[in-house]
């Protein structure tokens, strides 16, 4: 499994609840330019939108060899899951105030680009700030028992 590209935000803004991995659905220059890991998916987020899965504002860099061939870089991107499951999490989504933010990028062991994608709800301040703490702590014995 090669990783394209990792949400690094979605851990620190957001609790994840429950993940999923979904297809999505490239032109031929999307695929050769996420081989080559020139994307990124910090600001994405997705969207359901007439029973589709969506991907909005996932940036992929024009491919290099692309000529005229080359797609809009923040163009929407239409997600693979089975309607059922779509339906769940749109009601999800609708009943508890949750969203759905994509975790990472990747290629599979046959080739194909999944996106992992996550069912998450947004943390506050002071829950970021807990976090923070916890890290720090766990560092610094990581550090104690290293030198000891």
């Amino acid at each position: 499994m090669k990783i394209v590209t990792t949400n690094s935000k979605a851990r620190h803004n957001y609790e994840i609840l429950d993940k999923f991995e979904t297809g999505i659905e490239l032109k031929g220059t999307e695929v050769k330019s996420l081989r080559n890991s020139s994307a990124n998916i910090n600001d994405a987020y997705c969207i359901i939108r007439n029973g589709e899965l969506f991907i909005e504002n996932m940036h992929i860099a024009p491919y290099a060899g692309g000529n005229i061939f080359n797609h809009d870089p923040l163009r929407r991107r239409r997600l693979l899951m089975h309607k059922k499951e779509i339906i769940r999490l749109n009601s999800k989504i609708d009943q508890k105030g949750l969203t759905i933010v994509p975790l990472r990028v990747y290629f599979n062991e046959k080739g194909k680009a999944k996106v992992e994608i996550a069912l998450a709800r947004g943390k506050h301040l002071y829950d970021k700030r807990e976090d923070m703490v916890k890290k720090e702590i766990d560092m610094n014995l990581r550090k104690k028992i290293k030198y000891e």
